[in-house]
This record gives structure tokens, C-alpha cells and sequence, in this order.
């Protein structure tokens, strides 16, 4: 059986437990949590997928995380992917969630935010290369590189700030 999560509705209240995969194919919307993560001087880390996985490979992106399991909250899942795929632990503070129409499936897209200090030591099945960039240097980059498209959608949500 293949990774659970919680099938959700346009309120993103639990309608049901399915296979991640059979709501990506069946355009079920789920949850996704991811976290951008700053160091203490306020740069954003950036990373380059692998060129060998089957989304977005070679692509870059400025969040870290992935799909929510069942039971699990966004900020524990943004937690958890941060372990993962990171090798650090720090407290995530929810920011905004939005629902993604994602260039995959749609979902549900909780971002939150890490202030990063410790060595990060990324699991390279899921990032090939990583660096520190400013806000500006984020922008300048969207024009250059190639960024997952889902990211660039929650970038400009970021960017922009709180809505009333």
C-alpha cells in the first residue's frame, strides 16, 4: 500500500483516508505542509531537485516539505519533513495555508516558516544541491532558473504578506 493521507474538501475538513498517489490521479485535494526556512540573518534556503526523481526533476525550490500523513497537523508534518529531508529539527510557526490547484493535483498548502541554525545535512533523493539566498536574490532567480511551479504560485502569496 502507498503513502496515506487524508482526503480533504474545499473547506479542508477530513472527508476520508486514501492513497496519495489515487488523489493525485483522481484530482482529490489532500495536505500538503511545507516550511521556508531562514537563517538567522534572513536568507532564504534554496534547493535544486534530483535529476532523477519523477516530479519536477532538476527543478528548484524555496520550500521544504511534502505530503501530510493521516493524523498529522500541518505544522507536524512541516516538523517532520524538515528531519527528513533537512537532517534539523526546529520549531515551524504557521504563516498561511491557501488551496493550491498545483500543477500536479490540487491540494491544500500549509506554509510555514523555520529559523535554521544548526548544520543542515539534505537527503540527497531529495535535493542535489542547496544554498542561502536574500529575498532579492529569490526574485532575480525566479527569472533564471526553472522553480517548481507550485512554489512560484506560494512565493507571490509570501511575498505579498498577510491578507485581511
Amino acid at each position: 500500500m502507498g503513502e496515506l493521507v487524508e482526503r480533504v474538501d474545499e473547506q479542508d475538513l477530513v472527508v476520508g483516508v486514501v492513497e496519495r498517489g489515487e488523489a493525485i490521479d483522481r484530482q482529490w485535494l489532500h495536505r500538503v505542509a511545507t516550511t521556508v526556512c531562514r537563517d538567522p540573518e534572513g536568507r532564504i534556503l534554496v534547493h535544486r531537485r534530483p535529476e532523477d526523481v519523477s516530479r519536477f526533476p532538476g527543478q528548484y525550490n524555496w520550500l521544504i516539505g511534502g505530503a501530510a500523513e493521516v493524523g498529522e497537523s500541518y505544522e507536524e508534518a512541516a516538523a517532520r519533513e524538515l528531519a527528513e529531508e533537512l537532517g534539523v529539527q526546529a520549531p515551524v510557526r504557521f504563516v498561511f495555508k491557501f488551496l493550491c490547484r498545483g500543477a500536479i493535483s490540487p491540494y491544500w498548502l500549509g506554509v510555514h516558516e523555520a529559523v535554521v541554525t544548526e548544520a543542515i545535512v539534505p537527503d540527497p533523493s531529495e535535493i542535489a544541491w542547496h544554498g542561502w539566498v536574500s529575498e532579492g536574490e529569490l526574485q532575480d532567480a525566479l527569472q533564471r532558473w526553472t522553480f517548481v511551479p507550485d512554489g512560484v504560485d506560494a512565493l507571490r502569496r509570501y511575498l505579498a504578506g498577510p491578507t485581511p
